[in-house]
């Protein structure tokens, strides 16, 4: 029974995160459109048939559907799939972590960012734009953590601080120095909000995580196309994602190395 209890738990949390994957994709999809995220109603890209309330279940529907229109037999991106899916499996991640019944409220904070930073990812993949209303999102979830860490007592208000400053500093840098050749404002707001979400030590690893990866798969990115101009956003977003759980290990055994 106690296991039936948390595997329910955890089901639950699946469903969750999937549906909430779900309202990802239609962010995705308008916000670099300026469109409203309520008002219309889902519909087939290829057609223009608004798609039936039954065909609305995530990731169950898709595979129902076989990954086609119900009217016009047009494919349906597997991506929007891989949204719900990645989000459901992130919370469920989050969730066994921190604890789903011992620390619920941090984990919720940590889900939340992690939908944030798939917005992010896939956005600026496709439009090279980072939305400012989605950084803004995070930076309102750093503060919220901020209180939490206060009122517990595991983090400081100057972490938080300090977080913020050095994570967007260097990107500030960048994108001045280089005339946002390098670095785009998006990059560096998003560091920003990360770094009041995660504090110092962990947002650095985020930074250098970030950085290190960018470069990496610019640099395969140019082999392949010659292009040298690419979304630094995904990269970013997936260096804050780990350091939610490596960040702060890594700079204890970073600063311990020294001798601090």
């Amino acid at each position: 029974m106690y296991y039936f209890c948390y595997f329910l738990l955890y089901a639950i949390v699946f469903a969750f995160g999937a549906a909430i994957g779900s309202f990802l994709n239609v962010c995705i999809y308008r916000l670099p459109k300026n469109e409203s995220l309520w008002r219309n109603q889902s519909h087939c890209m290829t057609c223009g048939t608004p798609i039936r309330k039954r065909d609305l279940v995530p990731i169950f529907s898709w595979c129902r559907l076989r990954g086609k229109c119900h009217s016009c037999g047009a494919k349906i991106p597997f991506r929007y799939t891989l949204v719900e899916s990645l989000n459901a499996i992130l919370y469920v991640l989050v969730f066994a972590w921190f604890g789903i019944l011992e620390n619920p409220l941090p984990a919720g904070f940590v889900c939340l960012l992690f939908s944030a930073l798939i917005v992010v990812f896939f956005m600026d993949l496709d439009t090279q734009l980072i939305n400012l209303g989605v950084t803004g999102f995070i930076a309102l979830l750093g503060l919220g953590k901020t209180v939490y860490d206060l009122i517990f007592h595991t983090g400081t208000l100057l972490s938080h601080g300090i977080g913020a400053i050095a994570a967007f500093l260097p990107l500030l840098l960048l994108v001045v120095l280089s005339g946002e050749r390098a670095m785009g404002w998006g990059d560096a707001y998003l560091m920003l909000a990360a770094g009041l979400f995660l504090g110092g030590k962990a947002v650095i690893v985020a930074l250098f995580l970030g950085l290190l990866l960018g470069a990496v798969f610019g640099m395969i990115h140019k082999v392949r196309t010659g292009d040298s101009k690419f979304a630094f956003g995904p990269y970013l977003s997936v260096g804050i994602a780990l350091s939610v759980f490596i960040g702060q290990p890594i700079a204890d055994w970073y600063l311990h190395l020294l001798g601090f």
